[in-house]
């Protein structure tokens, strides 16, 4: 049996948290529980992570480069800024229904009783995506396609959608998808 690298270990201990965050009535997430799932000691998670906080600080780095990875090349390869804003919206929700972990971690829910810099840092990200949804609206404006006065008033509704449907999603145990008539939703709200 071979050994496994610090990389890969790092990985597995993410991957294991981001299933436990997925279980609706799981056991509360703490170092001992994790250590028991992946069947190694406490003292092995702390060789790969200082605490839990920075365990959390993975999953949010994993969060913000899929998503803003994504965001970049919609923003790069579509012209029109509605389709821009209707892309990222619809990025945000199949992603959070792709990974019910993660979403508890964005809406805050897995973030409670954590370091409060989590929270904050989770805020930023949907600070950016409604910027993103901004500058998308601002192309459109640019374009004719949507009236001037109304890039932050959209674009703030649209995100309040977006993490409406986040929170819906983890408060009703992942059963209420978020994705759930989302195309006829995003299509009103740019309308």
């Amino acid at each position: 049996m071979g050994t496994i690298k610090s990389g890969e270990r790092k990985l597995q201990i993410l991957q294991a948290l981001a299933q436990m965050l997925e279980e609706p009535h799981g056991e509360k997430i703490t170092t001992a529980a994790l250590a028991r799932r992946l069947a190694i000691s406490e003292a092995a998670l702390y060789r790969h992570f200082a605490s839990k906080a920075q365990m959390f600080e993975g999953l949010i780095e994993f969060i913000e480069t899929s998503v803003f990875g994504v965001i970049n090349q919609i923003t790069e390869r579509e012209e029109s800024g509605l389709l821009q804003a209707q892309s990222v919206s619809m990025l945000l929700l199949n992603f959070a229904e792709r990974n019910p972990g993660m979403t508890r971690v964005m809406i805050g829910d897995a973030l409670v009783n954590e370091d409060s810099r989590l929270q904050l840092r989770m805020n930023q990200f949907f600070d950016r995506i409604e910027l993103t949804l901004r500058q998308c609206l601002r192309v459109a404006i640019s374009q004719g396609r949507a009236p001037e006065e109304m890039a932050t008033v959209r674009s703030n509704l649209i995100m309040s959608y977006l993490i409406g449907k986040l929170f819906r999603f983890v408060k009703t145990q992942f059963r209420e998808k978020p994705t759930n008539n989302m195309p006829e939703q995003i299509s009103f709200m740019l309308s």
